[in-house]
């Protein structure tokens, strides 16, 4: 053998010996289970873990198979732990076509279905029977009536007696009620089944839209490599769609101790193809979807317009383009950036009140540096048929400032405001809110994202405990001048707010002066004088005093402070005056 061979067969020796055992070792197929998931406002980072897999020395293949076939392939991440080192090699993943598995639920929503089906025919079948014994019974009445004539020589039969006759009448009034009082159940019955097969036949679709013949899953190999043999916890994460959270509040008004407490919940939905059990969840404030820098604007341009017919191609393709550059920038402009370090539980207040019956399971507040993240307290069960699920996040003890509102004009009713101030450290999220007055429900609202220190207000419905009326003392129309003849309407206006609770309360009354848009029209209040009404500055610190201000349309604004039983009487008195020539509108 010549030096080349030998060279060559050496070679050859020492690669397959490197090789080999990765050649011999199979690919493993990991069991593995959702441990976690990170749910954000659209869309969730799942994490599945595969524990104690046998993997000998050097390179390893482990597959994840039955994955969604939404899965984000760039987002694939894996970690290995174990006694010994692992290197990760590469990830791969590839769409499987298989033959879609019934589900178990579509299998008990069709052994439902098959049960009420039965039910169905055998009313059918007693409703058959009753018309059957109707018919019959129509047959006798007609057969025991009709007159039989005699055969030829023969004596004529007996006529029926009229007792003869009551017996028929009653037999078939016995038997017509019969009938008609078991219809009448069978038709009940067949209306509430009918109600059962229509809602078992929709779930049915619904389970059946998802799930095509033909299904695509995802299968990820992930190639590593160990210094020896061990076993090892590997880690698999990846982003899916279908899954969102959104922020939601109770806030309760305890009029005694005049504080609101807010308790914050996460609304969160799976719709990922993924069914959740005891994961540990945490509910992230980030935005992926926003991308990590601002988006960079386009030049501007303003040019002569050129005719361009309607039929030109370039034209349908530009008017295309910008019209899809203005949805995209509509669907931006949709998402609110995420405050950063949001939250709803802190150590400053936040928690139960120490005198509730129950409480709320406080997430974990993970903060970063411009989003937020809450793990929640205990595992999570969530199916994959986007249900929402309020989860709780914390609560606070927020004090608040009463105070009454009424604009009488349009009702004389008298509405509950509570003020509330953010006194924690950080924001609340935009949200859905439910307000309650003690323990009654109110209404629903929103509640805008709220940052440290700004305030929010709480509706609460109507009170009657501020009486509030409104009366047209006078109106009076004349006319005025003897070169120049004008005419000239006085409105003399009545308010009177009345506290009948035993507290002192703060009422905010609002009425409006006409506000003149020519200069030939002349408008004159009367009352209250003008130096009773607060100076600008003043004004605008309104919330904190009590006065009257009036700004630019004319808006009249009585900011009131009553004690247990007071009634207050607010005049309000102004003049039109206009040539008498002149049409004028919004003289009433």
């Amino acid at each position: 053998m010549n030096p080349r061979t030998l060279a060559l067969a050496a070679f050859a020796a020492t690669s397959a010996a490197l090789i080999c055992p990765a050649l011999l070792a199979a690919p493993v197929s990991a069991e593995s289970r959702i441990a976690a998931a990170t749910v954000y406002p659209d869309r969730a980072v799942v994490s599945r873990l595969a524990t104690a897999l046998a993997l000998p020395a050097g390179t390893s293949e482990i597959t994840f198979a039955g994955l969604p076939a939404s899965l984000q392939d760039e987002s694939l991440q894996v970690s290995a732990r174990g006694s010994v080192a692992a290197s990760i090699l590469d990830i791969a993943a590839r769409t499987v076509f298989i033959t879609a598995e019934p589900d178990a639920r579509v299998k008990t929503l069709q052994d439902q279905l098959l049960a009420l089906r039965r039910e169905e025919r055998a009313l059918n079948d007693q409703l058959a029977v009753l018309d059957s014994q109707r018919g019959l019974l129509t047959s006798i009445e007609k057969t025991s009536t009709a007159p039989v004539p005699p055969a030829a020589g023969a004596t004529p039969p007996a006529r029926p007696s009229l007792e003869d006759y009551e017996k028929l009448l009653g037999f078939s009034a016995a038997q017509r009620a019969r009938l008609d009082a078991a219809a009448q159940k069978l038709d009940l019955e067949r209306s509430a089944l009918a109600e059962k097969i229509s809602a078992a036949e929709s779930q049915l679709n619904e389970l059946r839209g998802r799930q095509p013949a033909r299904r695509a899953t995802k299968s990820v190999t992930v190639r590593l490599a160990t210094t020896a043999a061990a076993a090892l916890d590997v880690t698999l994460s990846y982003t899916l769609a279908g899954a969102s959270w959104t922020p939601a509040y109770d806030a309760r008004l305890r009029s005694e101790k005049r504080e609101v407490q807010l308790d914050a919940f996460g609304l969160v939905r799976n719709a990922t193809g993924e069914d959740w059990k005891d994961i540990a969840l945490t509910l992230s404030t980030a935005r992926p979807g926003l991308g990590g820098a601002a988006p960079e604007i386009a030049p501007w341009f303003v040019n002569v317009a050129q005719p361009v017919g309607y039929a030109t191609s370039s034209f349908a393709k530009q008017s295309a383009a910008m019209g899809a550059f203005s949805s995209e920038g509509g669907k931006r402009k949709a998402f609110d950036a995420a405050p950063a370090s949001a939250t709803f539980a802190t150590a400053d207040g936040f928690g139960p009140p120490p005198d509730a019956e129950s409480t709320l399971a406080a997430a974990e507040l993970a903060p970063a540096a411009t989003s937020a993240n809450f793990k929640i307290a205990t595992p999570v069960t969530l199916a994959s048929d986007n249900t929402p699920q309020r989860l709780p996040l914390g609560s606070a003890a927020l004090a608040a400032v009463l105070r009454y509102e009424a604009t009488p004009k349009l009702q004389e009713t008298a509405y509950l405001a509570a003020a509330v101030t953010n006194t924690s450290d950080l924001p609340f999220l935009g949200g859905t809110l439910n307000a309650f007055l003690d323990e009654t429900f109110i209404a629903t609202a929103r509640l805008a994202t709220t940052m440290p220190g700004e305030k929010f207000t709480l509706h609460l419905g109507a009170d009657e405990g501020i009486a509030i009326k409104r009366k047209i003392v006078s109106r009076f129309t004349e006319d005025t001048g003897f070169t120049t003849r004008s005419r000239r309407t006085t409105y003399d206006v009545l308010l009177t707010v009345t506290n009948n609770k035993r507290s002192n309360e703060r009422v905010i009354i609002t009425d409006a002066a006409p506000v003149a848009r020519d200069e030939k029209i002349l408008v004159k209040l009367l009352a209250p004088d003008a130096r009773e009404l607060l100076k600008p500055e003043d004004a605008a610190a309104l919330p904190l005093k009590t006065g009257i201000a009036r700004d630019a349309d004319g808006k009249l604004t009585w900011r009131l402070d009553l004690k247990p039983g007071e009634k207050r009487e607010l005049p309000l008195r102004f003049s039109i005056e206009h040539p008498a020539d002149l049409p004028v509108t919004g003289v009433e």
